[in-house]
């Protein structure tokens, strides 16, 4: 890709052929354009292609054409103290320029698969801080190269402002790169050989097509199998609701309940009994014939004058939920509150 703009006789040239063309639009990325000399990235033998408008490659050492990395660095909406982090760094050439832009209070990392790569670009990197005279005229940001696979960075690790992702992704890791950004952050990838700009909105985890279809797969199946209905107690717990309808003082009460599962409110209805004169949790059992009561989930046989503890169905159906104790404990809150 590339070839948008002419080609410059140095630095300077090419980057005045990008704001003609207005890929460079503000003058902060123009600085730090004009900051770093394209063709100290390039091998020896290769310098005299820096300041075509093309992309190089060289074994693994990779640099996209010059239009692309302005394109990216005006859709990153760079400001200083903002974090950055450059999934596929290569050479750092961009990470070097967003770390003049960022400044000293923010946050510049990298990640690239190849550890020879990575070892080109702490080279450059040093030569960068120890022999150009643009160096001193910047608060720098020093940016941190590490070797690793993008796609094996841990959803709960750092968050970030602002996201490129410059390494072959395939569509379906697309959502994967949104979980590592912040709240109002911006990522810039390839999207179908098209630079998309996303910013995130939403506090929720973005999910895939997959997880979605999955999702709703098994549900269907659940109701498939209740016969197109909510699914209802076992047979054997609802024989003994069925003898339990006969207590004479008892009522039978129903709770509507949403679960918060995968990032989703799933209604539940969850049964308790209630009694109606009965101020505390037990309750005395007067019928004249014996029944049968399900104490959790076994079936034992009561007699005449028997005091029971009342199970606490809701309580015990929230704690069998596979959530953080955290959440269980707020969902229980109100409920302890009154006991």
């Amino acid at each position: 890709m590339g070839g948008a703009v002419s080609a410059g006789e140095d630095n300077d040239d090419l980057i005045d052929n990008l704001k003609e063309a207005l890929y460079i639009r503000t003058d902060r990325v123009e600085r730090a354009f004009r900051a770093i000399d394209r063709g100290d990235y390039y091998l020896d033998n290769y310098r005299d292609n820096a300041y075509k408008d093309l992309a190089w490659k060289h074994g693994n050492i990779h640099l996209s054409a010059p239009c692309i990395y302005s394109e990216v660095m005006e859709a990153l909406s760079l400001q200083p103290g903002l974090s950055f982090l450059n999934l596929g760094s290569g050479t750092g050439y961009l990470s070097t320029m967003v770390g003049l832009i960022i400044g000293p209070f923010g946050v510049n990392h990298g990640v690239e698969l190849h550890r020879d790569v990575v070892e080109y670009a702490s080279e450059r990197l040093e030569d960068f801080v120890k022999n150009s005279d643009s160096f001193d005229k910047f608060e720098f940001c020093e940016p941190v190269f590490v070797v690793g696979n993008c796609l094996e960075i841990s959803t709960d690790s750092h968050q970030y402002d602002r996201i490129y992702c410059g390494a072959g992704v395939q569509k379906n890791h697309e959502n994967y790169m949104k979980v590592l950004l912040k709240i109002g952050g911006v990522l810039v990838m390839p999207i179908e050989d098209q630079l998309t700009q996303i910013t995130r909105t939403a506090p929720l985890s973005v999910r895939s097509l997959q997880d979605l279809s999955r999702i709703y797969i098994r549900r269907t199946l659940r109701r498939l199998g209740a016969g197109g209905r909510d699914e209802g107690p076992p047979p054997q717990a609802q024989a003994a609701l069925q003898k339990r309808k006969r207590r004479r003082r008892c009522r039978r009460r129903r709770i509507n309940a949403y679960v918060f599962v995968d990032n989703q409110l799933i209604p539940q209805s969850l049964e308790e009994e209630d009694e109606e004169e009965e101020e505390e949790a037990t309750t005395t059992v007067e019928d004249e014939e014996e029944e049968v009561v399900v104490v959790g989930g076994v079936e034992r046989e009561t007699g005449e004058g028997e005091t029971l503890k009342r199970a606490n169905v809701l309580a015990d159906q929230i704690m069998a939920l596979p959530l953080p104790e955290s959440l269980k404990a707020y969902l229980l809150y109100y409920r302890r509150q009154k006991e």
